[in-house]
């Protein structure tokens, strides 16, 4: 049986047990989250960009950047048959909500609705990229408002019951302390609930970090590269990746009448151009011949800014890129959207059935936790088994001891057993260290010798206990991955 039915099974008998109590809304509602699209929310401090880079993700400008009333919200989206919008307030039926699209972005109306009255928004629309993941957009932590900060933590890291995410994307322009506290509380060491194996850390606006110069992108992913190893990070995310946010959000919907604008700029001389993009002020102000309004100009600077407008500029004028799709690909993939969905496929989506399962677990747990009743011992003993057994499970309490430091061993053999076990994806080439396009002679080969190597670190009496037992996991991932190849044969 498969660890999404084990998890079922065990929902399905504490069902039977919690019939008729307030819980059992409560674990019908987790055992139907098994069945959807994996929940990621979207967390970071207050301007780190998190609604812009929910809108790369989808590939639309549905969340509002702006600092209006509905960014101090929690906003869901999620793939629908129809477009949208309701309000659930704390007090009352939820209420479908007015709304419109200003330069593509949605537009919310509230009513006679106020902001503290208004549990959540849920955005339903039609979208290929929302029907594999469900979007939840959160308001900045560290806002001048507690109130507004409070909603995110209480989502995320709730007293009394679990976070209904996933996993999180957290934004950050720096470590800072306040996410470095909210992170931890996010997390908890044991497998069964969120750990950094479940958060990635995203360096937004990564192209300000070198004052919007043509290398900054470079800048900001050797700077994520330090971060992604030092220890207090790695405690808290599995990865940090670099992404100009704008740009990405920019890239996936750039329009016609801003590529022809674009060129214009690109077909000066590189020396006025370069002028002309030396500051925001001088591109709005200066150099009337360019035949653009101010308003056109303070728009366009307002999609790009001034790094997405150099870096466009000198793509254009090197003839890397000659029509408007080949543009937004080319930026797409320089603005780091690329990488982060590449990243975003292999830690989580790849993962999904064993999140929705830690989830899912973790909700039954607690549950018999807090209201212990006749048969709720036997359910807790369940969870506890699948916890202990399954060994995608253990995958993650090894990954997670070995980014906490209780696992420790030389360098070169940490870095492959962290790879071996799913740490930078679960692709059986992810975990070999091999090409994606490696042939089954080599894949073979690869996970036969990691299994000889891994055995006879297992069983050498001079490793550590705590590594032998990492070393044990580590065997039984080389062996899933020899019957998988055996069965595709």
């Amino acid at each position: 049986m498969s660890l999404i039915d084990r998890t079922r099974a065990a929902l399905g008998q504490a069902l039977d047990v919690y019939r008729g109590t307030p819980y059992e809304r409560r674990l019908a509602a987790v055992r139907d989250r098994l069945d959807e699209p994996l929940r990621v929310a979207v967390a970071g401090r207050i301007k780190a960009g998190k609604s812009t880079l929910l809108n790369a993700l989808v590939g639309e400008r549905l969340a509002p950047t702006d600092a209006g009333e509905c960014t101090r919200i929690v906003t869901w989206y999620s793939d629908g048959h129809t477009y949208q919008v309701t309000a659930h307030p704390y007090q009352g039926p939820p209420r479908q909500l007015r709304f419109s699209r200003e330069d593509g972005a949605i537009e919310m109306d509230l009513g006679d609705l106020d902001v503290d009255e208004v549990a959540q928004l849920q955005v339903s629309w039609p979208s290929q990229a929302l029907r594999t993941v469900t979007l939840i957009d959160t308001p900045g932590i560290g806002s001048l408002s507690e109130k507004t900060s409070l909603r995110s933590w209480n989502l995320l890291a709730p007293d009394d019951e679990e976070t209904p995410a996933d996993a999180v994307i957290y934004l950050m322009r720096h470590l800072h302390s306040n996410d470095v506290e909210f992170l931890r509380a996010f997390h908890d060491v044991e497998v069964s609930r969120p750990n950094p194996v479940n958060a990635i850390g995203v360096l937004s606006r990564a192209d300000e970090i070198a004052v919007g110069r043509l290398d900054a992108m470079a800048s900001a992913r050797r700077i994520a590269g330090r971060l992604s190893t030092t220890p207090s990070v790695r405690r808290l995310v599995q990865s940090v990746v670099p992404v100009a946010g704008l740009l990405a959000e920019t890239a996936t919907t750039l329009t016609e009448v801003e590529f022809a604008r674009l060129r214009r700029i690109s077909q000066l001389p590189v020396a006025q151009a370069e002028q002309l993009l030396l500051s925001a002020d001088r591109f709005v102000q200066t150099m009337p011949e360019l035949g653009m309004t101010s308003i056109e100009r303070e728009s366009l600077l307002g999609r790009f800014g001034l790094f997405g407008l150099r870096l466009s500029a000198a793509l254009l004028r090197h003839g890397t890129c000659g029509t408007a799709t080949e543009l937004a690909r080319e930026l797409t993939e320089r603005s780091g959207l690329a990488q982060l969905r590449e990243v975003l496929g292999s830690l989580f989506f790849e993962r999904r059935d064993v999140l929705k399962s830690r989830s899912a677990l973790l909700a039954v747990a607690e549950v018999t936790r807090v209201s212990p009743r006749p048969g709720s011992d036997k359910i807790a003993g369940a969870v506890e088994e699948i916890i202990a057994s399954a060994h995608p499970f253990n995958e993650l309490r090894v990954l997670s001891s070995l980014r906490s430091g209780w696992v420790t061993g030389k360098p070169d053999v940490v870095a492959e057993l962290e790879q071996l076990i799913g740490g930078a994806g679960a692709a059986v080439h992810q975990r070999l260290r091999l090409p994606p396009d490696a042939s089954g002679a080599e894949l073979d080969a690869a996970a036969d010798a990691a299994l000889a190597r891994w055995q006879r670190r297992a069983e050498n009496p001079l490793t550590s206990a705590e590594m032998a037992v990492a070393a044990r996991v580590a065997v039984r991932s080389c062996e899933g991955m020899i019957d998988d190849r055996r069965r595709l044969r």
